[in-house]
């Protein structure tokens, strides 16, 4: 199995562990995401698949015991890959599967949760753990509660009226953004499964997500203040970074750095030009611009507005992109003082006003 992650240590070469409050509010999170949003009962199986290599992911499955006593527990690294496989083998539909991962685990040949949603099995996934040490964890864990009322209702409210909005605008401080179309039908990640085929996901939730129906009315200025790096890392320069979009293109910048520089570079490199994609309405409270983890797929659930830069999107079809051809999906953080979809105001003052 593939060994790609650093350990959480300290200076002494010791795991550092989160303390004892931390996992006690991870006990009680987690016990509402799997009966409030997976809707698991004790008269399913549960596996947890875990491993030791970072201090998160020792608290997250010390939580995970507590929650679910009757679950069988494999370690991830000391476990042969054919065992791993053969105890999935033995799971019945709507039973429950539990990753806890340091990095990203890997089967061969077995895209793990894929495979396992092919099986009809619940999923709960918490990858990439290792990328959020000491303070971060705790941010991590707080981004675990789940509040039906505000996840279910905020986001459907959203999706309304993103369905129904002739345009949108993004004020990024003076800098506006404007959607000048239609949106796509917006995809919720609210913890509500009860209306798609897969149960679980990626955790932690939280987030509303379209792009243009035409993707060159987009234009105007936004500014960014975190942008995803080339090792998929959350980069946050000392200053924002103005993007100038043109039909639906970055055209320029003003205030880049070396970093967001390599990442143009990476796209033109292999798409010739730098499309603006995904807008995505992140909704996880836990995450601000001043609670940060480093983790760019975690932090996208960040309360405010995301984008997209690159041509690749897996969820929204454009008929100008061929699937081979489209490469990057860079996640960018807009400095979000107001939202506007049509003149409804849906954002201010860092909260959603829906």
């Amino acid at each position: 199995m593939k060994n790609d992650v650093v350990k959480d240590e300290d200076n002494a070469g010791q795991m550092t562990r989160l303390p004892k409050e931390a996992i006690e509010k991870a006990v009680q999170y987690i016990r509402d995401i799997l009966s409030l949003a997976i809707e698991y009962t004790t008269q399913q199986m549960a596996v947890v698949v875990s491993d030791s290599r970072c201090s998160l992911a020792m608290a997250l499955t010390e939580a995970y015991r507590h929650c679910l006593p009757a679950a069988k527990f494999i370690d991830f690294y000391a476990t042969d890959p054919a065992e791993v496989l053969a105890v999935f083998d033995k799971l019945c539909p709507s039973d429950l599967v539990v990753l806890i991962q340091s990095s990203s685990f890997r089967l061969d040949a077995f895209r793990l949760r894929i495979e396992l949603f092919q099986k009809s099995l619940k999923v709960i996934e918490h990858p990439h753990l290792a990328r959020m040490p000491g303070l971060q964890g705790i941010y991590y864990i707080d981004s675990l509660a789940y509040d039906p009322a505000y996840f279910r209702g905020v986001g459907n409210a959203l999706k309304k009226h993103i369905d129904s909005a002739s345009y949108g605008v993004v004020d990024s401080g003076g800098e506006y953004l404007v959607f000048g179309s239609r949106f796509e039908s917006a995809k919720l990640n609210v913890g509500d499964y009860s209306d798609m085929k897969n149960i679980g996901g990626q955790f932690p939730i939280g987030e509303v997500f379209t792009e243009a129906q035409d993707l060159e009315a987009v234009a105007g200025r936004v500014r960014i203040f975190i942008f995803g790096d080339t090792s998929f890392t959350v980069n946050k320069p000392d200053k924002p970074i103005t993007l100038v979009v043109t039909k639906g293109r970055v055209t320029d910048v003003i205030d880049s750095t070396p970093e967001f520089d390599r990442v143009l570079a990476n796209i033109r490199a292999d798409e010739g030009e730098v499309w603006l994609r995904e807008l995505g309405f992140g909704m996880n409270r836990a995450f601000s611009p001043d609670r940060i983890v480093d983790d760019i797929g975690t932090y996208e659930r960040m309360c405010g507005i995301h984008l997209s830069l690159g041509a690749k999107h897996g969820v929204y079809k454009k008929s100008n992109f061929r699937r081979a051809d489209v490469k990057h999906h860079v996640d960018v953080f807009a400095v979000t003082q107001r939202v506007y979809l049509d003149d409804i105001l849906v954002y201010e003052k860092g909260a959603w006003r829906v």
